[in-house]
């Protein structure tokens, strides 16, 4: 089979790789969509010969990229009893594995595991970027046939990690949220939100991206570089502040904005990976009683739960994806993606 690889610099390779045979525990995926993440762009950037994996063991050897994967099930290895997997079963894949046994990956934290190191689909594991995907059954989740592979594949990762942070955030009709960053996570926390209820403040410096989340259904528009983003949220919430914040930019003036744009007694939350933020934490934080709090994706049953939440919505998750490519396309994809002025993409397969 083909499978994407990331060589560093800015390249990738379209490799062959033996067609996968499971072992005991394991199951093989024929994939059919694999969604493109920002987070990939981290590897794809990342220089030629560098082991810096953000505080996660490096592989040593080529790996498949694509932590969205979704697929239909090919193959079952010795062991696997589930009832719900089956040849031709419709699957999603939880990008982590851990020992399988500890408290947090008994209840579907894997990514959380303190015994061992964590394997990360498509990072320091074989990834979706390919034709088939062997994978551990415990880290398959089905895919409810009211969706599309495509939409499976968003929620495999960054729209599973929007519903995964507003539902940390608790987010109703009561409140009203300001969400920065209007890439592919962030369009999704606009779509979900709405779902939920809540009034979405969209803020973004790119104006297509803002466009977009007129169309999700955002209620007000901020670009920060032309208004003061925390002047403009508070006008819209008649001089309060936003209930609740959702940082999906890993930018540090994005996060200090966040902090600054909730209310009295509010609650930001980041999502965006990496860096560092410098704030007063007087004036920014304890005396507003502000609730600062992390959310790293999602478990196997919020995966699910976000998939079933989407359906009995109708929410359009399909919206999200701006292009659709095939594997041998892998270069021409990369490269618009690493600009971060358009939408999402998608290998289909």
């Amino acid at each position: 089979m083909k499978g994407i690889v990331f060589t560093g610099d800015r390249t990738l390779e379209l490799m062959s790789f033996p067609d996968p045979s499971p072992g005991p525990g394991e199951v093989v995926l024929e994939m059919k969509a694999s969604g493109m993440c920002g987070s990939d762009l981290k590897h794809y950037r990342r220089a030629k010969g560098s082991t810096q994996n953000s505080g996660i063991p490096a592989a040593t050897h080529p790996v498949i990229a694509g932590h969205e994967p979704c697929g239909v099930v090919v193959a079952i290895g010795a062991g696997v009893a589930t009832p719900s997997i089956r040849e031709g079963a419709r699957m999603m894949v939880h990008h982590y594995q851990g020992c399988t046994d500890c408290a947090h990956c008994r209840t579907g934290w894997a990514q959380l595991c303190q015994r061992q190191a964590i394997a990360v689909y498509g990072n320091n594991n074989d990834g979706g970027h390919a034709h088939f995907m062997k994978v551990p059954a415990s880290t398959l989740v089905p895919l409810p046939d009211a969706l599309s592979f495509t939409a499976g594949a968003a929620i495999s990762c960054g729209t599973g990690t929007a519903y995964g942070a507003l539902r940390r955030l608790n987010v109703s009709g009561r409140d009203t949220i300001a969400i920065f960053g209007q890439g592919p996570v962030g369009l999704s926390a606009t779509q979900l939100a709405k779902a939920m209820g809540a009034r979405v403040i969209a803020l973004d410096i790119n104006a297509n991206r803002l466009l977009a989340a007129s169309r999700f259904g955002a209620d007000a528009l901020v670009n920060p570089q032309e208004v003061d983003a925390a002047e403009a949220v508070r006008d819209f919430t008649h001089g309060v502040g936003a209930d609740c914040t959702l940082d999906t930019s890993g930018n540090a003036a994005g996060r200090l904005a966040a902090m600054r744009c909730a209310k009295v007694w509010g609650t930001a939350c980041f999502v965006g990976e990496g860096g560092d933020l410098t704030f007063d934490v007087s004036q920014v934080m304890l005396r507003k009683q502000l609730s600062v709090i992390g959310s790293w994706t999602f478990s196997t049953v919020g995966q699910a739960e976000a998939a079933d939440f989407i359906v009995e919505r109708g929410i359009a998750v399909d919206d999200l994806f701006t292009h659709r490519w095939s594997l041998e396309q892998g270069e021409e994809a990369y490269a618009l993606f690493d600009r971060q002025a358009d939408g999402k993409g998608v290998f289909l397969m």
